[in-house]
């Protein structure tokens, strides 16, 4: 249950904050096209890699695979904006997934997923602040690049 709420708590802020008067955050014409082409990278992938585990029988590592695959599609995007928060991410999302390949199922899986979410949730929250900030004019968390 914890984390659909977890999920609707970042619902309704996000609604929230998209609301909200002003611009917000717009993306460069280079990173707008980073994140089209690494979203779409990210949905082949992730079909790609549920597909591979299930038929060579593995589905413990499918919350492994799918961790890799949604922190490789940061690398470019983070490359493209340049915004090194999608390294961290990116980073920590592999480093997850490499750890869910490593420890025994269904351990492995279970860590690998829940602190891929917690990771994402996090970055949410952030991005959530972010945005508000930059629409009600407060610039100085970061900079308009993204």
């Amino acid at each position: 249950m914890i984390p659909f709420i977890g999920f609707g708590i970042i619902g309704l802020l996000a609604a929230y904050v998209i609301r909200q008067p002003g611009e917000g955050i717009v993306p460069s014409e280079r990173a707008s096209k980073a994140i089209r082409w690494s979203s779409i990278g990210e949905g082949v992938g992730l079909f790609l890699a549920s597909n591979i585990v299930i038929n060579l029988h593995h589905p413990e590592f499918l919350m492994p695979a799918m961790a890799l695959v949604v922190g490789l599609h940061f690398l470019p995007i983070a490359y493209a904006a340049p915004f090194s928060p999608f390294y961290a991410l990116g980073g920590a999302l592999i480093l997850f997934g490499l750890i869910g390949f490593i420890v025994a199922a269904p351990l492995g899986g279970a860590i690998s997923g829940f602190a891929s979410a917690g990771g994402l949730w996090v970055a949410s929250a952030l991005a959530l602040r972010r945005d508000i900030h930059f629409k009600r004019g407060n610039r100085p968390i970061m900079s308009a690049s993204v």
